[in-house]
């Protein structure tokens, strides 16, 4: 590993647009960073608390295209200022699939790699494959290889970073609400969207919920902004921290005993930072969408088919007695 950041030569790497594609990414960017490339991430303005601890500066891509060329641009003319190859060789990444982002590279002047496919083959200095069949952590992380040309097996954990002021603030959270943090039961309700026309969100999570309570556990949630009157609606029995940041999340949810969770960001997040997840699935591909890591358990009893209350608590008994 490279000590200092001056040795590590500068790479832009456009993120994509969803917490939980962003998680996932994780590796592939450390992959980029352990061969000598200091990152730099552009992307929406959540992913700077999300990735906080990992140290890699975001810069938050604007609405226009004009703004959007033009944020590209000063960075290339910053990178080439301090290092004379950038405009040489290869110079940014791109996760996302979409022309916008191939076309948003070339115009500024920059040599983008990323997925061929979507018709911008020929903005990119190199177009990649995307394999069929991949987990999407996978596809980010052989996109990361055939940019390095290299090959190596992704890791079995994501390892998202936590950092000690993150965990502070939220053994501080859970204390001022009177929670028992190893003993409660963190829901992730809420599943904005939905994919191939399907819906994602257990439908029993409210009387799971209800039921948990009469059981005497704890339940936490912790809403978004657009979350909070569905928060207070389906589920006044839970404990409810508002407001908190997204680094911050990722301490609640690494230190909650159990997180129950829908195909949703904050699922990916709790995978990412170890947290024993119980992962909720109906009709969604699991095999390309699922939270990934050696702390996940997924509910699933087949296509279109939910866990029951039941199936659900039973593990929670196991894992919290």
């Amino acid at each position: 590993m490279i000590e200092a950041d001056h040795d590590f030569r500068p790479l832009i790497v456009r993120l994509r647009n969803f917490v939980g594609d962003t998680v996932l990414s994780v590796p592939a960017l450390r992959l980029l960073q352990q061969h000598g490339y200091r990152l730099e991430l552009v992307g929406k303005g959540w992913a700077r608390g999300l990735l906080e601890a990992e140290g890699w500066p975001v810069h938050v891509r604007p609405p226009r295209l004009g703004e959007r060329v033009a944020q590209l641009r000063e960075l290339k003319r910053r990178f080439r200022a301090e290092d004379p190859g950038f405009g040489r060789r290869s110079n940014m990444l791109l996760l996302p699939y979409a022309f916008s982002a191939a076309l948003d590279a070339r115009l500024a002047g920059l040599r983008a790699e990323g997925h061929a496919g979507d018709g911008r083959s020929w903005l990119l200095e190199r177009g990649h494959p995307r394999r069929e069949g991949r987990h999407t952590l996978v596809e980010y992380w052989e996109l990361a290889c055939d940019f390095l040309g290299i090959q190596a097996e992704p890791p079995q954990d994501i390892g998202l970073k936590v950092s000690d002021a993150q965990r502070e603030l939220a053994r501080a959270l859970f204390a001022a609400h009177g929670v028992d943090a190893p003993r409660c039961v963190l829901i992730c309700p809420f599943a904005n969207g939905r994919v191939e026309f399907l819906d994602r969100s257990w439908p029993a999570f409210p009387d799971f919920v209800r039921r948990l309570h009469a059981a005497g556990r704890q339940v936490v949630i912790v809403p978004g902004p657009a979350e909070l009157e569905g928060a207070r609606q389906l589920y006044p029995d839970a404990i409810r921290l508002d407001g908190v940041a997204l680094g911050v999340y990722n301490a609640l949810l690494q230190q909650a005993g159990v997180v129950v969770a829908n195909d949703t960001g904050p699922a990916h997040m709790a995978a990412g930072v170890g947290a024993r997840l119980l992962s909720i699935w109906g009709p969604i591909d699991a095999a390309r969408w699922a939270p990934w890591g050696s702390t996940v358990t997924l509910m699933r009893r087949g296509p279109g088919a939910w866990s029951s209350v039941d199936e659900v608590i039973s593990k929670i008994d196991q894992a919290l007695p």
